[in-house]
């Protein structure tokens, strides 16, 4: 009954926005290179901004190669929360003539969020079209946002904890069109370690298993590992994923999680995202995000807190404080019309809208934000982005090094802990 409601709601979404499957996803072929129109600037470019974006550009991978082989900065990898800044190093290494990856890095941020990955992967089997691989991922969140269950809380009810747990995955991906990928992948997690927040400008707040002790979850003095697996569909034909100014994306995937040994915290997960990018005369793009989740317990179990989906932030609702909003089901609308002032400076306004509920039937997007924000890029990457939102809590500033309406979820490997908004 729960899949089909979920099902019916998630077609409704989706058409509401116009996003369907673009009919040039037949057309490819695997040689077809992803075509990037950038937009036209209203003004000429400040030199120094031209000379900056060319010593990032020298710096990193580049456009249409593969990447770099031995040292590189990691500046990425962090969730919603970890601070502006953070970074680490990376070290990446070709075996067997190019056909297989060895991938390490490690990274700080400015909230002393911790991670180490190491990666093996083999990219180009079956005549390109197959990819398999495996990771490790360790990880130590140290102030993680929690207001507890529905959309009823209130600012005053923030509490925080620190989180942290190694995963182990593999994974496989089929790709019978570039556009088209189909994905799977099985992994163990260790038993989550949850305790008080700690680390570099810890305000302090209550801690979480205290101030939400009768969760379920919070009120285990040991928390239990996970068994989980996915599968997901996904048709992308975006020019570019860091920075799309055109294209569709629509992904859909179920995972199942399973606790060992059994605390009642297994749970069935479906997710549904689609993006559209539309040029706007030349100079400008209109694009819109809707991306919604749907929980399943059975026999009495429960959605642990940290695995609970969640509104709020820099890429959901911007207005919002970090993790603001979490139940079993949620769903998220993002639109935003981005144009171009200099070659690599774009002016973006945008609305979210949202919300969460403990029925599926509850599901809507009372929860609104407006704002506007700067985007530094290049023609396939978004490099850094500021952004102010407006809500009914106030405002909100925010930097972050990736393009909000980018989907992590087509790029993660390992298991999200805790669900990240």
């Amino acid at each position: 009954m729960w899949m089909d409601r979920a099902t019916r709601f998630v077609v409704g979404f989706a058409l509401t926005l116009g996003l369907s499957l673009p009919d040039s996803l037949q057309a490819q072929t695997p040689s077809a290179p992803p075509q990037t129109t950038a937009p036209t600037p209203l003004f000429s470019e400040p030199r120094f901004v031209t000379k900056a974006m060319a010593r990032v550009e020298d710096f990193g991978d580049k456009e249409g190669e593969a990447p770099r082989e031995g040292f590189y900065p990691e500046l990425g990898g962090m969730i919603t929360g970890s601070g502006w800044i953070a970074a680490g190093p990376g070290y990446r290494n070709y075996l067997f003539g190019g056909r297989a990856v060895v991938d390490g890095s490690a990274a700080i941020s400015w909230h002393a969020y911790k991670f180490a990955q190491a990666r093996l992967e083999f990219p180009e089997l079956a005549d390109n079209r197959l990819a398999v691989g495996s990771q490790v991922l360790w990880h130590n969140y140290t102030q993680v946002p929690y207001y507890g269950q529905g959309t009823s809380t209130r600012p005053t009810d923030l509490s925080d904890y620190r989180i942290e747990g190694t995963s182990v995955v593999g994974y496989a991906t089929w790709r019978p069109k570039p556009a088209l990928a189909m994905s799977a992948s099985a992994g163990v997690m260790s038993r989550p370690a949850i305790s008080a927040s700690v680390g570099t400008f810890d305000s302090g707040h209550p801690d979480t298993t205290r101030l939400h002790a009768a969760d379920p979850a919070a009120a285990l003095r040991r928390q239990p590992g996970f068994v989980h697996a996915e599968l997901s569909v996904t048709a992308d034909t975006l020019d570019a994923p860091g920075y799309p100014t055109r294209g569709t994306m629509f992904r859909t995937a179920w995972s199942t999680y399973h606790d060992r040994p059994d605390a009642g915290l297994a749970f069935d997960r479906v997710e549904v995202e689609a993006a559209h990018f539309l040029p706007l005369f030349g100079r400008g793009v209109l694009a819109a995000r809707a991306w919604a989740v749907f929980s399943h317990t059975a026999g009495g179990n429960v959605v642990p807190f940290y695995f609970m989906p969640g509104l709020g932030g820099h890429n959901t609702l911007r207005g919002y404080a970090d993790y603001r909003f979490h139940d079993r089901h949620m769903a998220v609308v993002n639109v935003e019309t981005r144009w171009a002032l200099f070659t690599h400076v774009d002016l973006a306004g945008f609305v979210d809208a949202g919300n969460v509920a403990a029925r599926i039937a509850d599901v809507n997007l009372n929860r609104t934000s407006v704002g506007v924000g700067l985007r530094l890029h290049n023609r396939t990457s978004t490099i850094a982005r500021l952004d102010v939102g407006r809500s009914a809590e106030g405002w909100r500033l925010m930097f972050k090094t990736s393009d909000v309406l980018r989907s992590s979820r087509t790029i993660k490997r390992t298991a999200p802990l805790p669900f990240v908004p």
